[in-house]
């Protein structure tokens, strides 16, 4: 960044937080492309999709959702993450986009465990880390309910949020959502490929 500043290049700098960061992004974008009207109308599906979630979960139970985007050390994931675990029916656990351990982690007992590593899209070795943390006897883990989320689903501040939803909101509630592509399970057979890279 430094040097970019250096160079008196013009860019545009992006650091969103939350989803209505998000959206004046991809409005500003938009923008600057010449497309403003396509800006307002994906801004306008995407809140209009979350809204769908929320009220869909508004009167269902709130599992406790712990949500990690890196393994080492473990960094939970980004408060729209936070955001879009609250319109898929849960409570995300602990403080977004900060650094924790297995230990805290397991002391808070997660209904519901989700990684989405930067970069690894779905080949996150859900047993092996359950193993090296010593999470067995945690609830989510005896209920079968720890996932990988395709990480771009939740890691990039994009329309593919949506697809993000759709994971966490089965993830969550499976009663209440169908199961959608980009979501693994821990009891899911991994394969050879997966394991290796654990």
């Amino acid at each position: 960044m430094g040097e970019i500043l250096k160079s008196g290049a013009r860019f545009l700098g992006l650091a969103p937080k939350g989803l209505s960061d998000i959206y004046t992004d991809i409005a500003l974008i938009a923008g600057v492309m010449g497309a403003s009207e396509r800006g307002k109308e994906v801004v306008a599906a995407m809140r209009t999709e979350i809204e769908k979630f929320r009220e869909k979960t508004r009167h269902s139970p709130r599992p406790h959702v712990y949500c990690e985007e890196w393994g080492n050390p473990l960094i939970l994931s980004q408060p729209w993450v936070a955001e879009l675990v609250d319109a898929a029916g849960g409570t995300f656990v602990g403080p977004p986009g900060k650094q924790t351990s297995a230990e805290a982690v397991l002391a808070h007992n997660p209904d519901v465990v989700i990684t989405a590593w930067c970069g690894a899209g779905d080949r996150v070795p859900l047993q092996k880390i359950v193993k090296t943390r010593n999470w067995g006897n945690m609830t989510a883990v005896q209920q079968s309910r720890v996932f990988c989320i395709r990480d771009e689903y939740l890691n990039t501040p994009a329309p593919t949020l949506i697809n993000g939803l759709h994971a966490l909101a089965f993830a969550i509630h499976p009663e209440l959502f169908p199961h959608c592509d980009g979501l693994i399970s821990i009891t899911d057979v991994p394969s050879p490929k997966r394991e290796r890279l654990g």
